[in-house]
């Protein structure tokens, strides 16, 4: 088939497009802005790019699959609606996508894009669609001509009960993307506890206060009991997690902390109900050498180290946060400035009071203009809120010869030529931090 996808810059319909030609299909695409993600798709995959949107960019294609933020008034959605053509979206595409694979699926609110990349590493020849850039292959997807295939499931939309999945891995359970469940919490969680049924086996973490209220049949992995000998580690600078999982014996992770541990076990449990053995887990584990935007050293030099992450969340910027601190002592850096750039209205708004807890300990904060993701604009006083840091309000940053800039109103208002400066957002942070715009 000719298929169209409207957004295919974003990581998740990206994936979709790659995964698509890899089983024979004929792919193109728009967006609003080139980015690598377009090119990639252009120079490697042949798809015809269309920047920005234009109508006539679907005429001729067989199906048009459109991404969650694509409003029915874009003006290629209304082509391909006159023209007769079959519209998707991503959603509602994954039943003929996956509809006859065996899936092995990863969910979560926080650490499913870690585990997913783990679980792709440890069942080495299984083909993978992952919402990030696995840097053990370079790509969020994976092909191989077999039908087993590591997905991570996403719950923002309810499109992980369209996964088909076989193996089934929950991380943790979190109330997030609340306002597409439009605030219903019995619903959200519904969700999970439906996405869990559809599998035919289980893999779920015991501890988390909801996953451990449910009556399923399910391999539960217990991390304060499971997890033991944890110890950090740098190999080269880069850092590593040691750690002891039951009686399989001793593991080495890339990255740092206690999540680590716990997204790696689930990874470990879940490979060998499907028949992986334990050994070639553990050496095929190493292959593993972490995910772009997660803990992702942009700069290591001895005194000035960067790090880009997709941290977007409290829960998840804590977890990264402690671990920043241990990486940074073994370093021996001496300071921790990091850069938020909030994401989404809604999110922040939501978690204020955590976003507020989560910086604790760190040296200095600037915090950037909220990436809106879409969402009418809404007045927070952050600036207030945070009032407990030495903070910075800036418009953006930027990195030039190995030194991040801070700007506000055209002017440079700090620079950070040592210490460990992190970035953390899910917005255009990442090419800020890298010195790409």
């Amino acid at each position: 088939m000719k298929i169209h996808f409207i957004g295919i810059g974003g990581i998740g319909l990206s994936a979709l497009a790659k995964f698509l030609v890899n089983d024979g299909h004929e792919i193109s695409g728009s967006d609003i802005k080139q980015t690598e993600i377009t090119d990639d798709l252009a120079l490697n995959f042949g798809a015809k790019i269309t920047i920005p949107h234009h109508p006539d960019a679907v005429v001729g294609v067989d199906r048009v699959i459109y991404s969650a933020v694509v409003r029915p008034n874009n003006v290629e959605y209304k082509r391909a609606k006159e023209l007769g053509i079959e519209l998707l979206s991503r959603k509602e595409s994954l039943k003929s996508i996956l509809g006859d694979k065996e899936v092995y699926a990863v969910g979560g609110a926080h650490g499913k894009s870690t585990t997913s990349a783990m679980l792709s590493s440890i069942i080495p020849k299984s083909n993978a669609l992952i919402g990030a850039i696995s840097k053990e292959f370079g790509s969020n997807v994976r092909h191989y001509n077999n039908n087993r295939v590591v997905f991570e499931a996403d719950e923002s939309d309810e499109s992980f009960l369209n996964s088909n999945p076989h193996l089934a891995i929950v991380t943790n359970v979190e109330p997030e993307h609340m306002e597409y469940y439009e605030y219903n919490e019995e619903r959200f969680y519904n969700a999970y506890r439906n996405f869990l049924n559809l599998a035919k086996i289980r893999v779920i973490n015991g501890e988390d206060e909801f996953l451990s209220t449910l009556d399923i049949d399910a391999i539960r992995l217990y991390p304060s009991k499971d997890i033991k000998d944890i110890e950090f580690t740098l190999v080269s600078g880069e850092p590593y997690t040691k750690f002891s999982l039951k009686d399989f014996g001793e593991f080495k992770v890339f990255g740092f902390g206690y999540h680590i541990a716990v997204d790696a076990s689930l990874a470990i449990m879940g490979a060998l109900e499907m028949g992986e053995s334990i050994e070639d887990i553990r050496l095929n584990l190493l292959n593993y050498k972490g995910i772009k935007k997660r803990f992702d050293i942009v700069q290591n030099y001895e005194d000035s180290v960067v790090i880009d992450d997709y941290g977007h969340h409290p829960t998840e910027i804590k977890a990264t946060i402690d671990s920043l601190k241990i990486y940074k002592d073994l370093r021996g850096l001496n300071r921790l400035q990091v850069i938020w750039q909030p994401h989404k209205y809604s999110r922040t708004i939501d978690n204020l009071d955590g976003f507020v807890k989560c910086f604790d300990g760190v040296d200095e904060l600037v915090i950037l203009k909220i990436w809106s993701a879409g969402e009418i604009e809404v007045d927070i006083d952050l600036k207030g809120a945070f009032s407990r840091y030495k903070l910075y309000m800036a418009d953006s940053v930027t990195k030039k010869d190995g030194v991040v800039q801070v700007i506000k109103d055209g002017n440079i208002i700090t620079e950070y030529h040592e210490g460990l400066t992190v970035a953390f957002g899910a917005g255009d942070i990442t090419y800020q931090i890298r010195g790409e715009i």
